[in-house]
C-alpha cells in the first residue's frame, strides 16, 4: 500500500507520522525546502481551549481533543507546549453576554476548567490589562507552542519510522485511471500511489482540481503581526489575551511567545484567491494592531518592536474544515480548509484521518510493532545546564562552547546538529535552534550561520538562501 501525503504543514506532518505507525509505504511531498514553511510558519501559535467553535461544526469535533493530545505530543516529540491559559476580556455588558455564550459553548464542547472571572480576580492575574475591563472567560487549558517545531519534529519522527520525505518537489500532475488514483508526478519524479492525502494548505484547491476532483473553495485570509522584544516586554502579560470575538475572527490579541517575546495581532483581511503568496504588511494593518492591542494592554511600547510579519491562512465559505474522501476520485482524501483552530486540532485530525482511510477504502493496514514515537530536540546548553555541566561538555566538544547567536545563546554545535538534521537555509537553522530569533533578528549572527552552513554542506555562501528560491543573502564577493 503506497500512500502519498502532499504537504508538510501541521496537518500533513502529523498525518505522515501517524501513518508510519502502520505497515505501509508513506511518501511525503513538499514543494518548500523544509517542513512548516507555509501556513504553519506564521500564525498566532495558540493551542486553543475549544470554546470558540460552534458545537455542530467539524472544528468543534477536533479542537478540544487536539488540545488534550498536545500533552502527549510534547512528551513524545520533545517540543515546548506551555499551558499558560487564556482570557477573553469584556469591557461592557454586551461583551459579558458574549462571554456567557462562549462559556456555554465550551461546556458543550467538553472544555475543562472554564470560568467567568470578575474584574478584581482578572486584574490580579493580569495587572497590565486595561483597568476598564469588567470580566473575562478564563480557559486554563489554552497553550502556546511553536508550530514550525511541531512540523519539523513530526517529520523527523516520521522519517525515523520509515517515511520517505521529499522536499523541493512540486506536484505538477496527478494521474488517474477509471477515476482512481494511480500516480503523483512532481517536477523531479513520478510516484506510484494507491492513496493521495491532500494536505496542501492554501493550495489544496489546486491539488483537488489537478486530480480531476471538483474545486475546493479556498481563499486566503492574511494576518499581520508585530513581535516585541522579549528582553524588555516579556512581562506585559502572563497569558493569552483575547478581545471578544467578531464575525471576522478572534480579533487582535496580546500573547507571550514560547521564547518569552510578546506577539500582537493578527489583522484579518480576505484576499483574492490569486494572492495566496502575498505576505506584505501594511501601515493600515500595523496601525490597527497597535490601536487594538493598546486597548487591551495600554502600557505596550511599540518602540520595543523587533519584527513585523504577515501570514496567510486558508478560509472557506462555510468557515469550517474540509475533511474526507473525494466523492469523484477513488483514493483521493482531502484535509483542507485548515483555518483556526487547525494547529490545535491537528493531532486529533491526524488520528481520525487514518481511521477514516482504513474504513473508507477498506484497507487492511496492520500496526507496526516497532514504531518509535520518540524524537529528541537539539540540546540547548546555555541556561538549561549548570555551569559545571556545561563546562564538562565544552571540554569534550569545543563547538558547544562557541556562541553563534548572542541574543538566544545558540552554540555552533547546535547549528551543526541542525544541518545534520537537514537544515539548508537560514530559516531552517532558525526554526530548529532559535538562532536569529532574538533582539537583533539575525543582524549579528547571520554571517556566522552562512559560514557554518557553507562549511558543513559544501554549498557556496552566495548560493545559500534565507528560505525559498531567490531569497539570497549575499550575491558574491566584493573583494578578490
Amino acid at each position: 500500500m503506497k500512500i502519498v501525503v502532499i504537504g508538510t504543514g501541521i496537518i500533513g506532518s502529523l498525518i505522515s507520522r501517524e501513518l508510519t505507525k502502520y505497515d505501509c509505504d508513506v511518501i511525503v511531498i513538499e514543494k518548500e525546502k523544509d517542513a512548516g514553511l507555509g501556513v504553519s510558519k506564521a500564525n498566532s501559535a495558540i493551542v486553543h481551549a475549544g470554546y470558540d467553535d460552534e458545537p455542530d461544526t467539524i472544528r468543534a469535533k477536533y479542537c478540544s481533543k487536539g488540545n488534550f493530545l498536545y500533552t502527549k505530543i510534547a512528551e513524545e516529540l520533545d517540543i515546548e507546549v506551555k499551558r499558560i491559559g487564556s482570557h477573553v476580556v469584556a469591557f461592557n455588558n454586551e461583551e459579558r453576554n458574549t462571554l456567557n455564550r462562549l462559556y456555554k459553548q465550551g461546556i458543550e464542547n467538553n472544555v475543562p476548567g472554564l470560568r467567568i472571572l470578575e474584574k478584581d480576580e482578572l486584574l490580579s492575574m493580569e495587572p497590565n490589562l486595561n483597568p476598564d475591563v469588567i470580566a473575562s472567560l478564563y480557559a486554563p487549558t489554552a497553550a502556546i507552542t511553536e508550530p514550525w517545531q511541531v512540523c519539523i519534529a513530526a517529520i523527523e519522527n516520521a522519517y525515523l519510522n520509515g517515511a520517505k520525505i521529499n522536499f523541493q518537489e512540486e506536484v505538477i500532475a496527478i494521474k488517474t485511471k477509471d477515476s482512481k488514483i494511480k500516480k503523483v508526478i512532481t517536477n523531479k519524479h513520478e510516484y506510484e500511489a494507491d492513496i493521495v492525502i491532500n494536505a496542501a494548505g492554501l493550495y489544496a484547491d489546486k491539488i483537488a482540481t489537478m486530480a480531476g476532483d471538483r474545486a475546493i473553495p479556498i481563499f486566503p485570509r492574511i494576518g499581520e503581526y508585530i513581535l516585541l522584544n522579549k528582553f524588555t516586554a516579556h512581562d506585559l502579560v502572563n497569558s493569552i489575551i483575547f478581545p471578544t470575538p467578531s464575525k471576522m475572527g478572534k480579533g487582535i490579541l496580546v500573547l507571550p511567545t514560547v521564547d518569552k517575546g510578546i506577539l500582537l495581532g493578527p489583522t484579518s483581511t480576505d484576499l483574492h484567491y490569486k494572492l495566496k503568496d502575498l505576505r506584505a504588511t501594511s501601515k493600515e494593518g500595523l496601525d490597527k494592531i497597535v490601536q487594538n492591542a493598546k486597548h487591551l494592554v495600554p502600557s505596550i511600547d511599540i518602540r520595543e518592536t523587533v519584527k513585523i510579519f504577515a501570514g496567510s491562512r486558508p478560509e472557506t465559505p462555510n468557515k469550517d474544515f474540509w475533511i474526507g474522501p473525494s466523492r469523484n476520485i477513488y483514493g483521493l482524501f482531502h484535509v483542507a480548509g485548515m483555518r483556526s483552530p487547525g494547529l490545535t486540532s491537528a493531532p486529533a485530525i491526524a488520528i481520525d484521518v487514518v481511521d477514516q482511510l482504513i474504513k473508507s477504502y477498506d484497507l487492511n493496514l496492520k500496526k507496526k510493532t516497532d514504531f518509535n514515537p520518540i524524537r529528541k530536540r537539539i540540546p540547548h546548553y546555555v541556561g538549561e545546564l549548570s555551569l559545571n555541566e556545561y563546562d564538562e561538555i565544552i571540554k569534550k566538544d569545543p563547538l558547544a562552547g562557541k556562541i553563534v547567536c548572542v541574543c538566544n545563546k545558540v552554540t555552533e554545535r547546535e547549528i551543526v546538529e541542525a544541518i545534520k538534521r537537514g537544515a539548508r537555509t537560514i530559516d531552517s537553522v532558525k526554526f530548529r535552534t532559535r538562532a536569529s530569533f532574538g533582539e537583533c533578528q539575525g543582524g549579528f549572527c547571520t554571517n556566522k550561520i552562512l559560514e557554518i552552513l557553507s562549511r558543513e554542506t559544501g554549498i557556496p555562501v552566495d548560493s545559500i538562501v534565507y528560505n525559498s528560491d531567490n531569497s539570497y543573502i549575499v550575491k558574491g564577493k566584493v573583494r578578490k
